[in-house]
C-alpha cells in the first residue's frame, strides 16, 4: 500500500501537534468502541492527556496517585478479569520506576496491559536529565511478550490507541510531550508490525521511529537537492520488527542509518543492528544520544545539541556516505 504523506508537510507548511494529544483523543475513541477499556494514571491525567477519557467515562477511570508500582500492578489484575487497561505516566516513572512490576505482573503473566510512557526523549526540555528518559526502548524491548510502539505523529498516535485496544498483548507506547510535525493523514495505514516506506531511494536506507521520522523526511529532502537518494522507512513498531521491509530496503541500498530520540545503546538502532548482523551484514550508522544524559534547554536546542535536527541528520548522513565511499576505494 502506498503511503501518502500529508500535503501540508510536503509543501513545507506543516501543522504540528503532540503525540500525547493524539493518543488522548484515540483513547476516548477506543473507550467508545469497547466498554472494557479502562484508564489509570499516577496523578498525571492531564499531562498524559488521559483527562479526556476521565471526563467521558468517569466510571472507567482510576487515579492511583503517585504510586507507579501500584499503577501497573492494579492494571494487571484488571486485565486478568477481562478489562483492557491503559496506564499513563511519564516514561521516566513508567517504565523507569516500575519496571520490575511491569516485568513480573504484566510481561511474565502475558497480561494485555497498555503501558503509555509519555514525555519520553529529550523534548521534555527544561525539566532536564531526570525527566528526559532515553533508555525506555531498551528496557521494554527486552521483555518477553512485550510489543513496543513509538508513533510518528499525532494522527498516527490517535490510530495507535484504537488499534492496541483490540490487540491481546502487553504493549508499551512511547509518546512525546512537545508538538511535532504531522506527516501522516487519516488515510495513512497503521497496524502493529509493519514498517512503512515513506520515500523511495537508492543510496542509503534511513530507518527512523517516533517523532524523528519527520526530521528524517526533512533531512532526505535536503540531501535530494544535493543529489543523494535517501530511502526513508518509518518503523513505528519497534518490537516485533518488520524484518521483510527493512531487509528489502537495505539489500537495495547497501547501507543503513537509524535515527531515534533515545540512547543508541540498546534502542531502536540496536534492534536494527541485531537484525542486520544476523541476516544481512551491512555498513550502518546509528544516530541518537551517544552514552550521555540529557540536560535543560528548549526542545529545539536539545535536538540540535544532540544532532537530531534535520540539518544535523543530513550532515551525519553525508559524512557517513563519504566515509563508506572512501573505504570502498582503499
Amino acid at each position: 500500500m502506498t503511503y501518502i504523506l500529508n500535503e501540508q508537510f510536503t509543501s513545507g507548511e506543516f501543522s504540528q501537534d503532540s503525540t500525547r494529544a493524539g493518543f488522548g483523543r484515540g483513547l476516548v475513541k477506543a473507550g467508545e468502541n469497547n466498554v472494557n477499556v479502562v484508564a489509570l494514571t499516577a496523578d498525571l491525567a492531564e499531562s498524559v492527556q488521559f483527562h479526556h477519557f476521565a471526563e467521558r467515562f468517569p466510571e472507567r477511570f482510576i487515579e492511583v496517585g503517585i504510586a507507579e508500582q501500584n499503577l501497573v500492578t492494579v492494571a494487571s489484575g484488571m486485565a486478568h478479569v477481562g478489562k483492557i487497561p491503559f496506564t499513563g505516566s511519564y516514561a521516566a516513572f513508567s517504565p523507569g520506576r516500575n519496571w520490575e512490576q511491569i516485568r513480573t505482573t504484566i510481561a511474565l503473566n502475558n497480561q494485555p496491559v497498555k503501558i503509555v510512557g509519555s514525555h519520553a526523549g529529550l523534548n521534555v526540555g527544561p525539566d532536564g536529565a531526570t525527566h528526559q528518559v532515553l533508555e525506555d526502548i531498551a528496557l521494554m524491548r527486552t521483555l518477553p511478550h512485550m510489543v513496543v510502539i513509538a508513533p510518528g505523529d499525532a494522527i498516527e498516535a490517535e490510530r495507535v490507541a484504537q488499534v492496541v485496544a483490540s490487540d491481546n498483548r502487553p504493549t508499551y507506547i512511547r509518546l512525546a510531550r512537545e508538538k511535532s510535525p504531522i506527516f501522516s493523514t487519516n488515510e495513512a495505514p497503521f497496524e502493529i508490525g509493519p514498517a512503512y516506506v515513506l520515500r523511495e531511494g537508492s543510496d542509503v536506507s534511513l530507518l527512523s521511529t517516533g517523532t524523528m521520522t519527520a526530521q528524517a523526511l526533512l533531512a532526505a529532502d535536503q540531501l535530494a537537492r544535493q543529489g543523494v537518494s535517501v530511502e526513508v522507512i518509518h518503523v513505528p513498531t519497534i518490537k516485533p520488527l518488520n524484518e521483510e521491509t527493512i531487509l528489502r530496503s537495505v539489500r537495495k541500498t547497501g547501507k543503513a542509518i537509524t535515527v531515534e530520540e533515545h540512547q543508541i545503546a540498546g534502542g531502536f538502532g540496536s534492534a536494527i543492528a541485531e537484525l542486520l548482523g544476523e541476516q544481512l551484514p551491512t555498513k550502518m550508522k546509528r544516530i541518537g544520544v551517544d552514552d550521555q544524559f540529557g540536560q535543560s534547554g528548549t526542545a529545539t536546542e536539545l535536538l540540535d545539541h544532540y544532532g537530531l535536527t534535520a540539518d544535523k541528520i543530513a550532515q551525519t548522513i553525508s559524512d557517513f556516505l563519504s566515509q563508506v565511499d572512501q573505504s570502498a576505494t582503499i
